[in-house]
């Protein structure tokens, strides 16, 4: 692909160039403290320092074991190739369903020859086969895993929350609960579903536009997301504005005149320290110095090729800018410079090693069940969920 041009950048070069304008001193104070009172965060304050940017103060003496902070992730996304693994809520990211469902499910696709693009495990000295080594499983038995039909001894000690399905009938998004589900649905996922109840104008677009990340890099999928909150977030902020002032009429084009509500759906991301992807990304070891313009010119046409997937799914007219190729390339290095990493632990390891742990007077009996699933895993018995 040659030079791309996104028309989008030129047409709302004010809009963008505001939505990419980094938040004043004060402006930052203000947000966290109203989000400090929000989530009650007793003894920690959000200050911003000219130099080095924000940091987190504590102002009291914490002492061991104490909760500092709990709070919800801005956005997150579970690893594409971590699926195959684990089943877990696509909002809290939690394992859901059963010990057996997630043992039977992971045997399932197993089978089908589905393997994680980078899963790995490590043996933990349990007693299980390497990968190369795994026991088959019939699959009748697997069947009754997924199916409930077939319990684990001990398993009762490893309950899992029911899994609650997708509020638009997608078969990609499960949950933990109601609550969860409908939080995704409200934030995110209802302009990102691919079910029949999708807010989406386009869910074949919306198809190749996840295929295109699964293939290439699923950092787009994040960066999707926070699109989709700010436009679900503008709508709620606008419904409100139209119910305060009266009916508003802008025949889903764009209009500056509520440009403002823009703005503000999108103050919470507007927080992130930002820098262009491809300006940023890391040179990989294999590439030349000689070549850094030319793969940056790369990673720049692969963001592009995304947006216009992203864009012909979920465009809507009255938030055009956030199409803006300049805004996806900052929300994508907002994520390269300021992603962490979750890592969810395994209730399968942890399963496991409890089988591992019992006296020796009932581990053999109970071992005769267990064994040959711990060897048809292998050593992807203890991957964890990764966001």
């Amino acid at each position: 692909m040659g030079t791309c041009i996104c028309p989008i950048d030129a047409q709302f070069f004010d809009q963008v160039a505001a939505l990419l304008t980094p938040p004043t001193l004060p402006q930052i104070q203000e947000y966290f403290e109203v989000l400090e009172a929000k989530r009650h965060c007793s003894g920690l304050k959000v200050k911003p320092d000219a130099k080095h940017g924000k940091g987190v103060h504590s102002e009291v003496n914490f002492q061991e074991d104490d909760l500092i902070l709990k709070d919800e992730m801005l956005v997150g996304a579970q690893h594409s190739s971590n699926k195959i693994d684990c089943f877990v809520c696509s909002f809290c990211f939690r394992f859901i369903g059963s010990i057996e469902l997630q043992i039977g499910r992971k045997l399932y696709l197993q089978e089908l020859g589905v393997s994680a693009v980078d899963g790995s495990g490590s043996s933990d000295g349990i007693g299980c086969n390497t990968s190369s080594e795994k026991t088959r499983i019939p699959q009748d038995t697997i069947q009754s895993l997924m199916n409930s039909n077939l319990q684990l001894p001990y398993s009762e000690n490893f309950p899992l929350p029911l899994v609650v399905p997708c509020l638009g009938g997608c078969k990609e998004a499960y949950y933990c609960s109601k609550s969860c589900a409908e939080a995704d649905w409200d934030s995110f996922h209802s302009l990102l579903c691919i079910g029949h109840g999708s807010s989406s104008p386009s869910t074949e677009a919306l198809l190749k536009f996840v295929k295109h990340a699964n293939e290439t890099n699923d950092i787009f999928i994040l960066a999707a997301k926070v699109i989709s909150f700010t436009i679900l977030r503008y709508r709620k902020l606008k419904a409100a504005h139209v119910q305060r002032e009266g009916k508003h009429d802008s025949s889903n084009q764009f209009d500056s005149c509520i440009f403002p509500l823009l703005l503000e759906a999108w103050k919470s991301v507007s927080m992130g320290f930002k820098r262009r992807w491809w300006d940023c990304i890391a040179l990989p070891e294999d590439v030349d110095s000689s070549e850094k313009v030319e793969f940056r010119m790369q990673i720049k046409d692969l963001a592009f090729e995304s947006l216009q997937l992203l864009k012909e799914a979920i465009y809507d007219k009255e938030c055009a800018p956030l199409f803006s190729l300049d805004i996806y390339g900052h929300i994508i290095g907002m994520f390269e410079l300021n992603n962490l990493d979750l890592v969810v632990a395994s209730p399968v390891e942890d399963y496991f090693l409890y089988i591992d742990d019992l006296p020796v007077s009932q581990k053999k009996e109970v071992e005769n069940l267990t064994k040959p699933f711990l060897d048809a895993l292998g050593d992807d018995y203890s991957i964890s969920c990764q966001v």
